[in-house]
């Protein structure tokens, strides 16, 4: 917003079909390529791209027409899956720089810029950001901003890749601009072209209710976007729960070895918008369309979240490997459950934190090794039993000191004071013997040889808990200085009698 003035960028991806397929395939950008669609003889252009249309390959064109036009024409099925992962990837790449957009068309974002010159700079600044965040799943976008919508879808044509139209002055750039410039229905086209209608301006300039009574509803959405006009409202979207990516083949596999490409590719694309986004992977759903007409869906839990492609495609292909398809392998949808990556701030005295590939594999080595319930992050149990605790699944960012309030972990307590005796734990306790007098401890001695007399005691602090379970425990414990000039806590378990050293004193 400038100035109390909205402002929309509008992101546009041409000829959208033929970008979704040259994602999947980026060696398609350097060829003249045409979508196809029907079936032959009856196959005709759907859309080309850039080096197509140079050479005179247009949508609507019979299939060996355009094949006569340029000799070199590589062509393609339609594909609905790439269409679909494209047009999310785009909205998802906006999304990362603007919370507001809308869904406009296939290869057509609206974003709302209210706000963001605050954060990312001016309009061509944001301008360009938006083209970098679109290249970076795969797509080539222009980017045309103004003060409406219309405006905007406009100047994302006008051939430069960052087009800003200054406030105000919208109108008098625009006039100019010729109607064959923006697409029109082939019947409108033509009412113009008798009209003698050749810009913008001359559109503009008639009198709407002119326009909307002679060409109707049609008509009426032709002028107001010739003159800028938004009279719908903004449609704000909301990103989908999954994350998904598909590639269709137009041949068969049937090894492991010539799918881990395909693989490659299509989990890249994915791991590039989930890197926008600021996800990583945790669970990846594959499915296979097979030969036979049937799926083989397996499903891939990983060991830690994950954004790299190439350790989640390691693991798909010994899935695959494991349980292979009954037939030949015709497509392929990855779907990802994600999780939100966390930042891990570090300090400058502390080792760098290892990276989460490398995390994983040592997880799942000490998982073989031990079992899925001995490895874990340790979480206090917020109970009166000392060192009472539980596991919990590691991310690598909760830990031990994840203190219960009230526990003497709880950074909220205060600290003890300049020299104070440190106590240091023993894990596991360590049994000692205990000759008492009238209940308190006089002598001990400990599996090592060691005897010695107490000489001061203090105790005991009698602890207990779940007597109304059959897991009931009572310990008293006690602070004892021996005749060796040691300190050391003891706890007497009063259900069975015996005697620990739970601690010393430094």
């Amino acid at each position: 917003m400038v100035d109390g003035v909205s402002r929309f960028a509008c992101v546009r991806v041409e000829a959208f079909a033929a970008a979704s397929l040259e994602r999947c395939e980026p060696g398609l950008r350097e060829q003249p390529l045409a979508v196809v669609t029907g079936a032959p003889p009856a196959t005709r252009v759907l859309d080309a791209n850039a080096r197509a249309r140079a050479e005179g390959v247009r949508p609507g064109l019979a299939d060996a027409e355009a094949v006569v036009r340029c000799p070199g024409l590589v062509r393609r099925s339609v594909s609905a899956e790439a269409e679909t992962a494209a047009r999310h990837a785009l909205l998802e790449a906006c999304l990362s720089v603007s919370p507001r957009l809308e869904d406009a068309a296939p290869g057509l974002v609206h974003v709302d810029l209210d706000g963001l010159g605050r954060v990312f700079g001016d309009e061509s600044e944001l301008g360009r950001r938006l083209r970098r965040h679109a290249h970076a799943v795969g797509l080539e976008a222009c980017v045309g901003i103004a003060g409406s919508r219309a405006d905007a879808g406009v100047a994302a044509r006008l051939g430069s890749p960052v087009h800003v139209l200054s406030p105000g002055a919208e109108r008098a750039a625009l006039a100019a601009v010729p109607l064959a410039t923006l697409e029109w229905p082939a019947a409108l086209a033509a009412t113009f072209a008798r009209w003698g209608l050749a810009t913008l301006g001359d559109l503009a300039a008639l009198p709407r209710a002119g326009v909307g009574a002679r060409l109707g509803p049609a008509g009426l959405a032709a002028h107001d976007r010739a003159a800028g006009v938004d009279r719908t409202p903004f449609r704000a979207w909301t990103p989908p729960p999954f994350w998904a990516e598909a590639q269709g083949l137009d041949w068969e596999i049937t090894t492991v070895p010539a799918l881990v490409p395909v693989l490659e590719r299509v989990l890249a694309r994915l791991c590039a918008r989930l890197a926008g986004a600021q996800l990583l992977i945790d669970v990846l759903e594959m499915r296979l369309a097979l030969g036979s007409g049937g799926l083989h869906a397996r499903s891939v839990a990983l060991a830690a979240p994950l954004g790299e492609a190439a350790p989640i495609v390691s693991l798909l292909a010994l899935e695959i490997e494991a349980h292979p398809p009954p037939a030949a392998v015709t497509g392929v949808a990855l779907s990802a459950r994600v999780v939100p990556r966390r930042a891990a701030p570090g300090g400058l005295w502390q080792p760098p934190a290892p990276a989460p590939r490398d995390l994983a594999t040592v997880l799942t080595r000490l998982t073989l090794l031990v079992g899925g319930a001995n490895v874990g992050t340790p979480v206090v149990v917020d109970s009166h039993r000392p060192d009472d605790y539980t596991l919990a699944p590691f991310d690598g960012h909760a830990g031990a000191g994840d203190a219960v309030p009230g526990r003497d972990d709880d950074p909220a307590q205060p600290h003890p004071i300049a020299g104070s005796l440190a106590l240091r734990r023993l894990r596991p306790p360590r049994p000692v013997e205990v000759d008492t007098h009238d209940g308190r401890p006089t002598r001990v001695r400990n599996t090592s040889g060691l005897a010695a007399a107490v000489e001061i005691s203090a105790g005991p602090w009698r602890l207990s808990g779940h007597w109304w379970d059959t897991d009931a425990w009572a310990h008293d414990e006690w602070d004892v200085a021996l005749s060796d000039h040691t300190l050391w806590r003891l706890s007497h378990n009063r259900l069975n009698n015996q005697w620990f050293l739970t601690a010393l004193y430094d």
